[in-house]
């Protein structure tokens, strides 16, 4: 188990998530913390805001982190993410050698942290990620449900 608060942090990253709404972005957020649980990278869905399909809240959050820490190798981090990552996101948490992953919402049509794929997990690969899945799940999703009603 991580040595933080996991609800605490993805009730945050819920809060940050919403902010994606004024672009029109699906309200995804995460946030990475060091060993001593500290913000080292956040990021939030902004494929609309830069047309940018690579522009998951996953991605621009580790790269935040690479930055502020000066180094790729993430593997002292913990990302925490209010949906569960996509195959995409998956590889840059595996290339980022991120030890641990906080989750909020299962994405069964498209996550790789156990519903569709367990790519984090794959013992085939060069590196492992403990996952936690289903924090604050209902609050997460309800956000999700909200913004995905609203577009119909």
């Amino acid at each position: 188990m991580t040595g933080i608060d996991q609800a605490a942090w993805m009730r945050r990253a819920i809060d940050d998530a919403r902010l994606a709404l004024t672009t029109g972005d699906v309200p995804v957020a995460a946030i990475v913390l060091d060993a001593d649980g500290r913000v080292i990278g956040t990021g939030r869905n902004e494929r609309e805001a830069r047309q940018d399909p690579t522009a998951h809240a996953e991605l621009i959050a580790l790269r935040q982190a690479a930055e502020t820490t000066g180094d790729w190798h993430l593997t002292d981090a913990t990302l925490v993410v209010t949906l569960e990552p996509c195959v995409m996101c998956a590889g840059g948490i595996l290339s980022a050698r991120v030890p641990t992953v906080v989750f909020g919402a299962w994405d069964d049509k498209a996550g790789a942290a156990g519903s569709v794929y367990d790519v984090l997990r794959d013992r085939r690969l060069n590196h492992r990620v403990e996952v936690y899945g289903g924090v604050e799940a209902d609050a997460c999703a309800a956000l999700l449900e909200e913004f995905f009603e609203q577009r119909r």
